[in-house]
């Protein structure tokens, strides 16, 4: 059925139920597990007139940054690995998560994208966003979300 699945975390407490989920999957169907981190490009301000960042800075926080997100996604590797998975740790950089996401499945030759969604409705979708249901709207990978 499914030969490669991808899922995307950010180390949250739904993302890592997606995470468990996705192991679980990929045992029963013995496929590929690919974990997928997508890190911003670079720190941004949201507060009006902006606050400079010194190069120095932005390098700093960029690293830190890759550096979480290749632990999120190795702990996840080593994981699926425990349950005898084939399994992949990748960390993307882009500001647009979504896109990023379903680029990750075509380079990947993923099959199924694995996220979580926090389920918002309303006014809250339309203010906080949701790249799940970006995803969702534009993968042409088959999408499983888990909330």
């Amino acid at each position: 059925m499914y030969q490669r699945i991808l899922v995307a975390t950010d180390g949250s407490p739904l993302s890592k139920k997606a995470v468990r989920s996705a192991i679980g999957l990929a045992t029963a169907l013995d496929a590929e597990l690919v974990a997928l981190n997508v890190v911003p490009r670079y720190p941004m301000s949201y507060f009006e007139g902006n606050v400079s960042i010194s190069l120095q800075e932005v390098g700093r926080i960029e690293k830190q940054w890759a550096t979480e997100g290749q632990a999120m996604v190795d702990a996840v590797q080593q994981a699926a690995q425990a349950e005898g998975l084939r399994a992949k740790a990748v960390v993307t950089r882009s500001n647009l998560v979504a896109e990023a996401i379903m680029a990750a499945a075509r380079k990947h030759k993923c099959d199924l994208i694995v996220m979580a969604s926090h389920g918002r409705k309303g006014i809250k979708r339309v203010l906080l966003g949701s790249e799940t249901q970006h995803v969702l709207a534009h993968s042409t990978t088959p999408v499983l979300v888990l909330r």
